[in-house]
């Protein structure tokens, strides 16, 4: 029962962490911190998915189920609901890469808007700042 609720863990953080590589970059506009942890994210995501290795949480989950005595996805919400959006049917090489660009485009539309937003702080601030006379 521990075993099969630590995986179930596991399919939860996995969940949360392709959430976050994809749309990340949203906290990003309210943090500009959150970048420092975004991107490298994405930039995981796009990496796992470019070389169609297997991620290493994919492999623990996998370990804590099978010592578990699980030999599949059978049953319970998580299972039902959540292992599709990470494990679709469909997942091929060909969609391999185009989940990697979706990653890309994402978060360059995303990031993409955050430099124009402070590009256009910054430009204001600078209209906006008293002109120096010569002389004084």
């Amino acid at each position: 029962m521990v075993l099969r609720l630590a995986a179930d863990a596991v399919l939860l953080v996995h969940l949360a962490f392709v959430v976050f590589a994809v749309l990340g970059a949203l906290l990003a506009l309210r943090w500009r911190w959150m970048a420092l942890l975004q991107l490298p994210a994405a930039g995981w995501a796009f990496g796992i998915e470019m070389s169609g290795r297997i991620c290493p949480l994919t492999v623990l989950e996998n370990r804590l189920r099978a010592a578990a005595g699980e030999a599949g996805y059978s049953g319970g919400f998580v299972e039902h609901y959540v292992l599709p959006v990470l494990y679709p049917a469909a997942l091929t090489r060909e969609v391999q890469f185009v989940l990697a660009l979706g990653v890309v485009a994402v978060n360059a539309v995303i990031y993409g808007w955050l430099v124009f937003i402070a590009w256009r702080r910054l430009s204001a601030s600078g209209r906006d700042a008293p002109a120096h006379r010569a002389g004084r």
